[in-house]
């Protein structure tokens, strides 16, 4: 029988109603630590990367081959399915090409990509501008294309609730995942009633993030299990916990 691999077991995992725990990492420490505590599965942080890399907000400073590089130092260190935040893709359709070859070589698992201009911000920055949501299908279409392995998870990412509101949202996924998305993460939700909405409206696998002190309401996860997500991103709670401990 074949032998079943992290993407493979990624795919079984980020099942509706699962709401896997995704703890962020930016390192290989963190990534070890993370699999010490028992956790199956990890989100590679790009805000994360940012900061302890380079010492500086989330707001598309790292490059493509930047973060390959931390993808593989922490491929090396961690066991189980990684998610890796690749921001826009760094450019247009044709850069995805790029950025897919490079990251799926590096040992990324799941490939999150979104819809916000180049240089992006924060998901849970004020700021943000969204390209149009035909150019962002084209770089979902792009990604599927690209990957040589059927079970690299491609994860297409909204942030329009700031910039065109909610519903505009729920759209740019739909249509994203007609795009050929496998997963998709509507970001930053303001209230319970968005956070509960969401997988109702998008009945196929949905990623929802925890930032504390975000503008996403803090729920436990056994009310993501109930609602219907299928992964729930803590990207910086670890990065938080080392800052207090720094200090």
């Amino acid at each position: 029988m074949p032998s079943r691999t992290p993407r493979h077991e990624l795919r079984n995992m980020l099942r509706p109603g699962a709401a896997l725990l995704l703890p962020g990492v930016a390192d290989a420490l963190a990534a070890r630590i993370v699999a010490d505590q028992g956790f199956p599965a990890a989100y590679v942080t790009g805000a994360g990367i940012a900061n302890m890399f380079l010492g500086v907000p989330d707001i598309g400073l790292v490059t493509v081959t930047e973060l390959a590089e931390h993808v593989a130092a922490i491929r090396d260190a961690f066991a189980g399915p990684l998610v890796v935040d690749a921001d826009t893709g760094f450019g247009n359709a044709v850069n995805m090409v790029r950025t897919v070859k490079l990251l799926e070589r590096a040992g990324a698992d799941a490939l999150q990509i979104e819809d916000q201009v180049f240089p992006k911000r924060c998901g849970h920055f004020a700021g943000k501008h969204v390209i149009p949501a035909a150019e962002m299908a084209e770089k979902v279409k792009a990604a599927v294309d690209t990957r040589r392995d059927g079970d690299l998870l491609i994860i297409a990412r909204t942030d329009a609730i700031a910039a065109e509101g909610y519903e505009a949202a729920i759209a740019r996924a739909a249509a994203y995942r007609e795009a050929g998305a496998d997963v998709t993460f509507v970001e930053a939700p303001t209230s319970l009633e968005q956070i509960a909405d969401i997988p109702r409206r998008l009945p196929w696998p949905q990623l929802v993030n925890i930032v504390l002190g975000g503008r996403t309401p803090e729920l436990p996860n056994e009310k993501l299990k109930e609602l219907g997500y299928a992964g729930v991103i803590y990207a910086n709670v670890a990065l938080q916990a080392a800052v207090k401990g720094m200090q």
